[in-house]
């Protein structure tokens, strides 16, 4: 597919993108030069490669499920901007009866 197959001025328009007819004609030369290279990686031989989701090994981080000391409820409460006793004081879900 060449650029000049697709009408930049009018992709930008369904986009709402304003776009001068200097940036429509950088935009199609930049797309252009964008197409051929896909159509260059397009020739090349892949048929020994192995289809991969990703191309790194991916490993989970985890650490030890350490039980450790806690601050002290009053001193967690005392920095909350509301508190209603001995609880934080959160907003409201929106539409919950009152």
């Amino acid at each position: 597919m060449a650029s000049g197959d697709i009408d930049v001025a009018y992709v930008a328009k369904l986009a709402r993108i304003a776009l001068t007819p200097a940036e429509v004609e950088r935009l199609g030369a930049q797309l252009g030069t964008l197409l051929e290279y896909v159509s260059t990686l397009e020739r090349l031989p892949v048929s020994d490669v192995a289809a991969t989701a990703q191309v790194i090994p991916s490993t989970n981080v985890t650490r030890e499920d350490v039980v450790r000391p806690s601050l002290p409820r009053d001193v967690v409460l005392a920095s909350a901007p509301q508190r209603q006793g001995s609880y934080f004081r959160v907003p409201r879900i929106a539409g919950e009866p009152s």
